[in-house]
């Protein structure tokens, strides 16, 4: 193990002990095992130059632009004895525990993102002191990761703000701002960000010879209540218990462990909670959630570090400082709208100004939602609905490095548009097409330089849903998927490059899904069970209940336009056909599958059953059909391998490069469960052999809709995975 250089140790002239991580070989402070011993080694320092009276306070301070950002990742990933876990994890306990030892005032100086360790380091100092900077946050993130905050955070941090407010923060990773951490009395103060090291020795002066407990935080009676007082602390953790299941299905082991070591140490010794941490921090760490959780991290960083091309690319993105879009509606106001919030300058051009005033609106509703919910100040809000302009006119476009097209969904509509738009727009402006259903390469064909031309598949809410489908045509140069990578990581996604072809990826891998659902209503499967049965899968919806939200009429438009042209393995189901003969629209209507009041869904509608001539009402259905524990597994294996084959029709079709890809697209763009690690992780837990044998069974069951994929044949014989066969080969 190689030495680390950070953190360094020194005393000014006013005996303050400054202890700086400022890792040369990161961008970030991450603390690592050799950063780890070497701040182990910092603290004897300390404890040596205290009990010599060479130094009065102690401050850590990081980077210039971040404080630290946790532990190392990569040990987690590779950790496998949970006896090991536990001891590694004692270790780093004992070094933090070290600090609450020092016998002077110690101090956290937070400026920039201070995460997982980081907070879990400065809970063991005296105080935390916070920048006013719009960069500071702390967070524990660590049940994200499937974990637990296992360096005292589970332990320290009740103890300091108390269970309620600890609850929110160990719960779900959410990060906390300043004037938030001054409130429930994680923060001792906030100081300015730009004089910020003189105003935190200033600060530490005025603890010269104050070591000692701190005061603590006031609370309200009710909190007092509540969380001091065992009877409370149990209503406190029955109520979070209840929560949490209802909200994960227990699919999560973490937030449960969470609970269950508060519920067993609270109101005890540090040293209790501590040993329970460890304990119950190593039994998770080595379990498949974790693994799967932190296989999720990885992907999602190597798509924030990438470029979206081959690893062998040298093209580069180029700079975007105006975005165009071509449509007012609420996709073209909702890109608008996304741009402008990450400081990007956007123009909307649309042919009535009625739609641009409409996308206007849209973009300021946003806008306002946003301060509503404490995510932007009414400042920042209005200054980015500065940036946002419009028009019916081209001129505004063309100025724009990239112009998004967000018009009606109708190909020889778009070809005319973007034929007309060409001519208003720079040489070196890429355009992109928010298509989600329509030939890129066909639109690329109406174009005089179609190598400039993509697809920028925003997924509805634009300011929710954090795919984007970067969609290559044949001619697509790599400069230009390079820019609509970069831009769609600047605003705040997740990119995922594909190929052209039905559906793209996300979409054709959901219709055979949604398909499926259709003919198990024929086959005597309730529309509550068959949800059901997803859910408990981990799935956020059923998929009678996705159809809803999409839409009845958008789903009917994309299971027709999926078998015209995938031929007739995507024929609609009948229950689904018939289904788009009612008139229903889904959620936006009141009434589909389920019946909703004010968006609000309120159960099953119990007279569709009535209007589906193939669906068998419940309590009628022939013998036969699917009930009990076999076919709640029969309805789980029909939907799950519907998707899983034709993921791997979609690897074989080049319309996804890599295995992680499909599964990054399916977790951001449907809420595919993170904890099963994606789709295709998934499926090499069954291995194509496994796999392909139940399609088999499948197909002779149900018909040659569930004829395993030629890519799962081959590696089935070949007896490789599907992440073997297709790794991560991007730049």
């Amino acid at each position: 193990m190689t030495a680390s250089l950070s953190p360094t140790f020194e005393i000014d002239d006013d005996a303050i002990g400054w202890i700086r991580f400022d890792d040369p070989d990161r961008s970030m402070n991450v603390l690592s095992e050799p950063v780890m011993k070497r701040f182990a080694e910092t603290i004897d320092e300390v404890q040596l130059a205290a009990r010599e009276a060479r130094v009065r306070a102690v401050v850590i301070v990081g980077k210039p632009n971040s404080f630290i950002a946790g532990a190392d990742i990569d040990v987690i990933d590779r950790t496998e004895d949970p006896a090991l876990a536990e001891e590694q994890i004692r270790l780093g306990q004992a070094i933090f525990s070290d600090i609450t030892r020092v016998p002077v005032p110690t101090v956290a100086a937070i400026h920039g993102v201070c995460v997982g360790g980081g907070v879990e380091m400065a809970l063991a100092c005296d105080h935390r002191v916070l920048s006013d900077s719009v960069r500071t946050t702390m967070s524990l993130p660590e049940v994200q990761l499937g974990i637990l905050p296992a360096w005292g955070g589970t332990t320290r941090l009740p103890r300091l703000i108390g269970l309620q407010a600890a609850l929110d923060m160990l719960l779900t990773g959410k990060k906390v701002r300043p004037t938030k951490a001054r409130r429930v009395g994680l923060a001792s103060a906030i100081l300015p960000a730009p004089i910020f090291e003189k105003a935190i020795r200033e600060f530490t002066l005025g603890l010269v010879g104050e070591k000692g407990a701190p005061r603590p935080h006031r609370r309200s009676l009710l909190q007092r209540a509540l969380d001091g007082t065992p009877p409370g602390r149990a209503i406190v953790l029955r109520t979070a218990r209840k929560k949490v299941l209802q909200q994960t299905g227990g699919h999560y082991p973490a937030p449960l462990a969470i609970l269950d070591v508060l519920g067993q140490t609270l109101g005890g010794s540090i040293e209790e909670g501590l040993a329970a941490e460890a304990r119950e921090a190593a039994a998770l760490l080595v379990g498949p959630v974790c693994k799967n959780l932190v296989h999720v991290f990885h992907m999602r960083e190597a798509s924030r570090k990438g470029t979206g091309l081959p690893a062998d690319s040298t093209a580069k993105p180029k700079s975007v400082a105006k975005v165009g879009v071509l449509g007012a509606g609420v996709m073209g106001g909702g890109i608008a709208q996304l741009a402008a919030s990450r400081g990007i300058e956007s123009w909307m051009k649309d042919i009535e100004h009625e739609a641009v005033t409409g996308g206007l609106q849209h973009a300021r509703g946003l806008f306002d939602k946003a301060t509503k919910r404490r995510r932007m100040t009414r400042r920042e809000a209005t200054q980015a609905m500065e940036r946002i302009s419009g028009g019916v006119e081209y001129h505004g476009l063309s100025g724009s490095d990239v112009v998004v097209e967000a018009i009606v969904e109708k190909i020889e509509v778009k070809k005319a548009v973007l034929t007309e738009l060409e001519a208003h727009v720079s040489d070196a402006c890429i355009i992109a097409t928010n298509t989600s259903s329509l030939s890129v390469e066909e639109m690329a064909n109406a174009l005089s330089r179609p190598e400039r031309f993509c697809g920028m598949h925003f997924f509805n809410p634009v300011h929710r849903m954090p795919l984007v489908e970067v969609i290559r045509a044949p001619s697509t140069s790599n400069e230009a998927v390079a820019t609509i990578y970069k831009l769609s990581l600047d605003l705040g996604k997740v990119p995922v490059v594909v190929g052209d072809g039905p559906g793209f990826l996300v979409n054709r891998i959901l219709g055979p899904y949604l398909n499926e659902a259709g003919f198990l209503l024929s086959d005597g499967a309730p529309i509550e069970v068959i949800d059901r049965i997803a859910r408990r899968f981990g799935m956020p919806m059923g998929p009678l209940r996705l159809v809803d939200e999409v839409g009845i009429d958008v789903s009917g438009h994309a299971g027709a336009s999926l078998h015209a042209a995938l031929g007739d393995r995507l024929t609609p189901a009948p229950a689904l056909l018939e289904l788009g003969r009612t008139g229903r629209l889904g959620k936006k209507g009141g009434l589909g599958f389920y019946r909703y009041e004010g968006g609000k869904e309120k159960g099953v509608d119990p007279s569709i059953y009535a209007e589906l001539p193939s669906v068998p009402s419940p309590g009628n259905a022939p013998a036969g059909t699917i009930a009990g524990d076999e076919g709640e597994r029969l309805v789980r294996r029909r939907l799950i391998l519907a998707m899983i084959n034709e993921a791997a029709r979609i690897l074989g079709d080049g319309i996804a490069a890599s295995a992680a890809d499909v599964d990054l697209a399916m977790i951001m763009g449907t809420g595919f469960p993170p904890f099963r690690g994606g789709l295709l992780r998934f499926a090499d837990t069954l291995h194509p052999r496994g796999i392909v044998d139940r399609l088999e069974q499948l197909a002779d069951e149900c018909g040659p809709r569930f004829t395993p994929a030629p890519t799962l044949v081959q590696l089935a014989s070949e007896d490789r995975t599907l992440y073997t066969a297709f790794p991560d080969g991007r730049a």
